[in-house]
């Protein structure tokens, strides 16, 4: 059948726009499918850490009492934990990065459950503390790796999802600890508690294995979607109507369209001189410093919220475990809402309106002096914490996508330093200006934090890319803010040195 002629074309052939508008790699080609395996599988790769960490924390006692440990000497062993874990994560940032993220996830998600037995079994304090070191290396580096495939998959995705994956991380540990108190009740060995685990993890590596492997290199290869407010065809007069058509390798076409090309091993092209200027060192370490302060709030309310509400208002033993158990629900049920709230609104006003939240809850906690209002008041600083960090994350990972192992790694050591050295601080400002008062500093850092919250407007890196050399002279592209982000917060990226998409302010 014949197709009546249209009208005129405007300046410019329409398969010269075609190819500048049409991303490297077809979207059609990638089916819907196989990114929603590799989301549920970090889904489930996420719970699995949480688990073991909830059952561990549940049958402490158990271990405590088995090898007749005082509370200094428990505390050593405790202190394995947290060193192993920082050290694995510097260890597998730059492993991540040249392995591939995914390929790092997979064994480390075998190795938590196995690495969960060893402490049952072990006869004293030294042996205990070793295991519990390894326990906490193999934590840290899958900490860091799934979270940098959480990046690629979210990128992908093309909305966010880092949240709702630190979600099933609290859903894991509430399981575990679950799990545990159950088999805690029915007075059974702590051995037979971490063995039935260890065999419940292993299965869930296996499918969260068998669904992203064959997901992954469609899910590296789908494009990145335009920014947000693009057009989905430029208008005459542009750059973009003598763009060159799609060649072999896909990256001047992909970079005309804003989308980041893919080589051929599935990395993201474009992570050269501009994007370490965008997201270099110091940008990340930035990032780092909020995490940091989450962390010192997270441990503050861990550690000293039911001893605030027991000594300083005076409520029951039962009545002053319900800070904390406010504060982690609300946290839970804030990374739930939090991917829906950040794709509305955007990531730097959700992280400005959440650390307001953080604060005020607190604050208000501390002043009204009421243990109903106390809950309350940590209630919203868990739900205000809640979504901080999965956005920090996300900003990390995005500077600079070829290098998202250890930019996390930087920031996710931060924010763990700041979830030990939290609680500590705390108590040595409490001997000298009381524990309400010591407990006003994460209230002030979390504001700190909402002021702070344009470094993780949402970068540009994976949607814009270099026009490759001799491109246009180092022009500045503006592009689209954000939803919620005011055009202030606007972002340009420099095209022209042809290492790839630098992101710098206006």
């Amino acid at each position: 059948m014949s197709t009546p002629p249209g009208p005129a074309e405007p300046s410019g052939s329409r398969d010269t726009v075609r190819s500048a508008t049409s991303p490297a790699v077809p979207p059609s080609s990638v089916p819907g499918a196989a990114l929603r395996r590799a989301r549920w599988a970090v889904y489930v790769t996420f719970a699995i850490p949480g688990m073991a960490i909830g059952v561990w924390t549940a049958r402490i006692p158990a271990i405590k009492e088995s090898l007749a440990l005082s509370d200094g000497r428990l505390s050593v062993a405790l202190l394995a934990i947290a060193a192993g874990a920082l050290a694995g994560m510097q260890v597998i940032g730059r492993l991540a990065d040249r392995r591939g993220a995914v390929g790092v996830m997979v064994p480390l998600a075998f190795a938590q459950a196995a690495v969960l037995l060893p402490p049952a079994f072990m006869p004293g304090l030294t042996s205990l503390a070793a295991s519990l070191a390894v326990f906490g290396l193999v934590h840290g580096m899958l900490d860091i790796a799934m979270n940098a495939v959480a990046v690629e998959v979210e990128r992908a995705g093309g909305r966010p999802l880092m949240s709702s994956f630190h979600a099933a991380f609290s859903v894991g540990g509430f399981a575990g600890a679950g799990i545990g108190a159950l088999f805690a009740h029915a007075h059974a060995a702590a051995w037979v508690t971490f063995a039935a685990t260890a065999a419940l993890l292993a299965v869930l590596a296996a499918a969260a294995a068998w669904a992203i492997l064959p997901a992954m290199p469609a899910v590296r290869a789908r494009p990145a979607p335009p920014p947000p407010g693009a057009a989905s065809a430029p208008p005459t007069g542009t750059a973009l109507d003598t763009a060159p058509a799609i060649t072999t390798s896909g990256t001047a076409s992909a970079a005309a369209a804003g989308v980041a090309p893919v080589t051929a091993s599935g990395t993201i092209s474009g992570g050269g001189r501009a994007a370490r200027r965008g997201g270099g060192v110091r940008g990340v370490l930035f990032l780092g410093v909020l995490v940091f302060c989450c962390g010192i709030g997270e441990g503050a309310a861990a550690d000293w919220g039911s001893v605030y509400m027991r000594e300083d208002l005076a409520a029951s033993a039962g009545v002053a475990a319900l800070a904390y158990a406010a504060f982690s629900i609300m946290m839970t049920a804030g990374r739930l809402a939090g991917d829906r709230l950040a794709h509305r609104f955007g990531p730097a006003p959700l992280v400005r309106a959440c650390g307001l939240l953080a604060g005020a809850g607190l604050a208000a906690a501390l002043l009204l002096r009421h243990p109903a209002a106390a809950i309350a008041g940590f209630a919203c600083f868990g739900a205000g914490l809640s979504c901080i960090v999965p956005q920090v994350f996300s900003a990390a990972g995005n500077r600079d996508p070829a290098r998202a192992g250890r930019a996390l790694a930087r920031v996710a050591g931060l924010g763990y330093l700041g979830l030990l050295t939290g609680p500590v601080l705390i108590g040595g400002a409490a001997e000298w200006l009381g524990l309400p008062r010591a407990l006003a500093i994460p209230a002030a850092l979390a504001v700190l934090v909402a002021l702070a919250a344009r470094a993780v407007r949402a970068p540009r890196d994976a949607q814009m890319s270099s026009a490759g050399s001799g491109g246009d002279g180092g022009r500045s592209v503006p592009v689209p803010p954000s939803p919620g982000e005011g055009v202030g917060d606007g972002f340009s990226v420099s095209f022209g040195d042809g290492t790839g998409g630098g992101v710098g302010r206006k």
